[in-house]
């Protein structure tokens, strides 16, 4: 019982024979035996035999009952570390797809540190490969989450049957890491390929066959020559990379991609400080009423100009604050910022406002929106809230359910983007809207198009069918707006009425209309 005589019991057991030897020993030296025989036949009359015979019996049956005991010891020392090492298989795997999990990866992997005794001329080259599932959220909409873990396990599974299970790790979610060993550059590269091919196939549950994309980056560590954890993390960089160009994209990691993180860490910890500062400001480009030429309102839009003078484009801000849950304080400080510049237009003018998807996941959207109309005093018939199609997708009861909340309050609901989504027409018939804004895109090209003017048209008569105000965005040219007021649009937008300006410039824009129209 070696691990038995390790522990401390062990230790003790083995001290008390060493001790009973000693004295064994000692009392065989000092004649004790001759003694204790004279002491029993001396003493015999007065039962010192049968006194002796009980010490004798009393200690066999001590030895034995220390015995069961030290087997009883045994039995629940295995029972503990049998349990040790199912808590541990527990705490360093994954419970859904069985495989290791990251903690596993660190404590296993990670931990290796490369020695100065590595030689050179025997180190394995190692690619670590991070794979990260496209649409993954869209199947558990669709089949639930049961659904969604039956797509992971085989998904899991695929993975396996290519990389040797042991070298699979799930880092929760739908992200995987794989461990390869002794490959070239084209074999990284056919390795990739194998990895989405085998995601990517339709999984049949259910009765559906659902279908995911994959993203693949990935990195190679010369074993021993590095931690392994700053190869993962550059394969990880390569993984978002690649999946910012769109699903089933795979790319080995380049020094660009970590001076891009960089870069983007930095405009991060700017944007934190300038939302604190109430650096960023919005910015207004006019609604031009096309029927009678007056503005009817301004769309807000955000702008924010760094300490150093460096604009910053709100495609890249907004981005960064959807990402890192920014967009809230943000969304709230611009909508009151612009609320207060409002209550400065004339009281038809509206103001129309930019709610992003990833808000409208936001259950206390409603109540915000409300609080600043408070706070600034400007009232809900004066606000317009403009959504796109991809945040009615989300969540469609909870969207509905905002909508509704914001009608019922008298503010007004504009589809952005209008024909740019996967079903409009579906949007229509679902939400209630009071505008719809043709997105630019259609504008820019219509006239050159001859199908993309039929969808300009068959959009203004859907329009005009269901009693919707038609917004047309984009218009930078007479020619353009001649053919939309023959066509019937309703409101317009672009650099042809006025580009993005900021208050004070959209009240000297407004004063000037206004003299315009007492001249005319």
């Amino acid at each position: 019982m070696p691990v038995f005589f390790r522990s401390r019991a062990g230790r003790q057991c083995l001290s008390l024979i060493a001790l009973g030897m000693a004295l064994w020993v000692a009392g065989a030296m000092l004649e004790f035996g001759y003694w204790l025989a004279t002491f029993v036949s001396e003493f015999e009359p007065y039962g010192a035999d049968k006194l002796v015979l009980a010490l004798a019996i009393g200690g066999a049956m001590s030895f034995l009952y220390s015995v069961l005991r030290i087997a009883d010891l045994r039995k629940e020392m295995d029972q503990r570390a049998r349990a040790e090492a199912k808590a541990d298989w527990t705490a360093t795997h994954d419970h859904l797809t069985r495989l290791p999990n990251r903690y596993a990866f660190e404590r296993k992997v990670l931990r290796r540190k490369p020695s100065s005794e590595d030689d050179p001329e025997t180190v394995r080259n190692v690619t670590i490969f991070c794979i990260d599932l496209d649409g993954f959220k869209k199947v558990n909409d669709l089949i639930g989450h049961n659904g969604g873990d039956a797509l992971l396990i085989e998904v899991s599974k695929r993975i396996c049957a290519i990389g040797s299970a042991d070298s699979v790790y799930r880092f929760g979610g739908d992200e995987f890491i794989v461990i390869a060993a002794g490959f070239s550059e084209q074999q990284e590269q056919r390795f990739a390929r194998l990895l989405i091919q085998a995601v990517t196939r339709p999984v049949h549950i259910e009765g559906f066959a659902v279908e995911v994309g994959a993203s693949v980056g990935y990195e190679r560590w010369a074993e021993g020559r590095e931690p392994l954890e700053e190869a993962a993390h550059r394969a990880d960089l390569a993984m978002y990379e690649a999946k910012s160009r769109g699903p089933n994209h795979y790319l080995a990691f380049e020094a660009t991609m970590h001076e891009k993180v960089m870069v983007r860490a930095a405009l991060e910890a700017k944007l934190r400080v300038a939302i604190q500062e109430k650096a960023l400001r919005p910015f207004y480009q006019p609604l031009i009423d096309l029927r009678n030429g007056e503005v009817c309102g301004f769309e807000a839009l955000a702008r924010w100009t760094d300490k150093d003078g460096t604009s910053i484009p709100p495609t890249t801000f907004i981005a960064i604050a959807e990402e890192t849950g920014l967009i809230t304080a943000l969304f709230e400080d611009l909508l009151d910022q612009a609320c207060r510049d409002a209550l400065n237009w004339p009281d038809h003018i509206r103001l129309s406002f930019n709610v992003s998807p990833v808000q409208m996941e936001d259950k206390l959207l409603t109540t915000r929106i409300f609080r600043v109309l408070a706070g600034s005093g400007l009232k809900a018939q004066r606000l317009e809230i403009e959504i796109t199609e991809n945040a009615l997708i989300q969540d469609p009861a909870a969207a509905a359910a905002i909508l509704a909340e914001l009608h019922d309050a008298g503010v007004q609901i504009a589809l952005d983007d209008f024909g740019t989504g996967y079903s409009s027409l579906a949007q229509l018939a679902r939400y209630r809207f009071d505008k719809i804004k043709i997105d630019k895109s259609f504008i820019a090209t219509y006239r050159e198009d001859e199908r993309q003017e039929k969808v300009v048209r068959a959009m203004l008569g859907l329009g005009h069918s269901l009693n919707i105000q038609t917004t047309a965005e984009g218009i930078e040219e007479h020619r353009q707006l001649s053919h939309l007021l023959q066509l019937g649009c309703d409101i317009g937008q672009g650099y042809l009425f006025g580009k993005p300006m900021p208050a004070n410039e959209a009240l000297i824009f407004l004063e000037q209309r206004e003299k315009t129209a007492a001249v005319g």
